[in-house]
């Protein structure tokens, strides 16, 4: 059982970080805001697995689904509904 949980724990943080560098490295603003989210989703993962479900919670609401909300709504805004 113990390895179970560390290879899921190696699975999630290895998507955490190959997340975190695509949002860095995407050329389209909304491609970046995704995978930002999915940031956040890998994150709310990590903390469910280290016994923290009070902050995955927070985790998920915030950082997987009302920030990239933000940064979406924001873009269509600016651009005016066109991604570049």
């Amino acid at each position: 059982m113990s390895n179970l949980i560390v290879i899921l724990n190696v699975l999630i943080l290895t998507g955490l970080v190959v997340s975190a560098v695509m949002a860095c490295h995407f050329e389209k603003l909304l491609s970046s805001v995704i995978a930002l989210g999915l940031t956040g989703v890998f994150a709310a993962a990590e903390f469910l697995l280290l016994h923290a479900p009070d902050v995955a919670i927070s985790e998920a609401a915030v950082g997987a689904a009302l920030s990239p909300l933000i940064f979406i709504v924001a873009l269509k805004k600016i651009r005016g509904g066109d991604d570049k």
